[in-house]
């Protein structure tokens, strides 16, 4: 096996890899180029780019050094579920295209664990010089860090998680997704046996001993003590892909808020059948963490073309076509959208969830939360949460 790239990057999500060759991109300085699958770099091309690699996106042992010096290697830790796992591999494909060397590690389910990671990429997590992770609050992640010996240590965003991550870390409290209730008794002896593994990530992850630590992000934060911080301004995606040709139509961005137990089924059906009827909305952009059955009743109560898209939502909106007008509820892409389609003339609007739409189990934090993703977004339209009857 030879050794790994100086840099590592770890990732669970399409988003995160997404943002992974945005920070790549930014590092390297690197020029515009003609948009992905085209040829030589002319102005302001007005078109789609060819077709995307849809292959396992593996390059042979793991630790063989890409084409080009200085990128990293990028490691796909799968979730289970099949629309995630198409999504990365749709975007890993393109960062192969890139020029970058990706390996396929399965770590849950039947074909892999979290300690079987840990044996196979230990090693290399300990040689790398700097290591770049998206999620801070997975604690597969987390179990990846124990061994870390890197002196930087860079996340980019995994979406609004990120403001979370800084305020917790700046308040030096343990690590913890904001949409978490207390759980059971199973769950608290889980979490206490797990306490040693969240607090080394913990301490890895804070400014300290001359250890570097930058945060790549396009949410508003503030940088802590130490930290650099760097905006994501999808400049990688606004170089290889579009611009969109634009259409009359409004189209709606779904949320998993419902998946999560945030928000009641009900209430976000009535919400979403509010919208498409004000605001003309035609298209129904899913989550990919949604499920079928609630993405059939919408499509049955209002008559949306239901969208799953098989790449992030950044990138869809720049391939195009695109509303005119891309409404959300408070999510990643009311913060990464008015980046990725600066220019393009499209309006991104986003409605507030109005506090009794949340269910009984939704954590103490869910509404100051969710209210401040949407205060802090630029460059969007606000909409009024829509009143929606009680459910029966």
């Amino acid at each position: 096996m030879n050794s790994p790239a100086p840099t590592l990057a770890l990732v669970e999500s399409p988003v995160q890899l997404l943002n992974v060759l945005e920070w790549a991109h930014a590092q390297a300085g690197a020029p515009a180029r003609a948009p992905h699958g085209r040829g030589p770099l002319l102005p302001a091309v007005p078109s789609q780019p060819g077709p995307l690699a849809g292959r396992r996106p593996q390059d042979g042992p793991f630790g063989q050094a890409g084409p080009e010096a200085g990128r990293p290697h990028i490691i796909v830790l799968p979730p289970t579920d099949p629309m995630s796992r198409g999504q990365l591999r749709r975007v890993a494909g393109i960062a192969r295209d890139e020029g970058h060397s990706v390996h396929w590690q399965e770590a849950r389910g039947g074909s892999g664990s979290p300690l079987g990671a840990l044996a196979a990429l230990g090693a290399a997590v300990r040689r790398a010089e700097r290591i770049v992770v998206g999620d801070p609050f997975s604690r597969l992640v987390q179990l990846l860090l124990v061994p870390a010996r890197a002196a930087e240590l860079v996340v980019v965003d995994d979406g609004t998680a990120t403001m979370e991550f800084m305020a917790q870390l700046g308040r030096g409290e343990r690590l913890r997704r904001w949409h978490r209730t207390g759980g059971g008794a199973l769950s608290r002896v889980r979490e206490l046996v797990y306490a040693p593994v969240s607090g080394t990530a913990r301490r890895r992850l804070t400014p300290r001993g001359g250890r570097v630590m930058e945060v790549f992000t396009s949410m508003p934060v503030a940088p802590l003590p130490g930290m650099e911080l760097r905006v994501n301004d999808f400049a990688w995606t606004r170089s290889r892909f579009g611009p969109p040709r634009i259409t009359k139509g409004t189209d709606l961005v779904g949320t998993s808020l419902v998946e999560t137990g945030v928000v009641d089924p009900a209430r976000y059906l009535d919400a979403v059948r509010a919208l498409t009827r004000e605001h003309g909305v035609t298209r129904y952009f899913a989550h990919r963490r949604e499920s079928p059955e609630k993405l059939r009743a919408l499509s049955e109560a209002t008559g949306l073309e239901i969208v799953r898209p098989d790449l992030p939502l950044e990138l869809i909106a720049r391939r195009g076509p695109v509303g005119r007008t891309i409404v959300s509820f408070p999510s990643t892409v009311v913060h990464t959208l008015p980046y990725a389609l600066t220019g393009t003339g499209v309006t991104v609007a986003v409605c507030d969830i109005d506090p009794a739409w949340l269910t009984a189990a939704a954590s103490p934090r869910a509404r100051s939360f969710l209210a401040g993703v949407t205060d802090t977004a630029r460059d969007v339209r606000r909409l009024p949460a829509q009143a929606a009857p009680a459910a029966g």
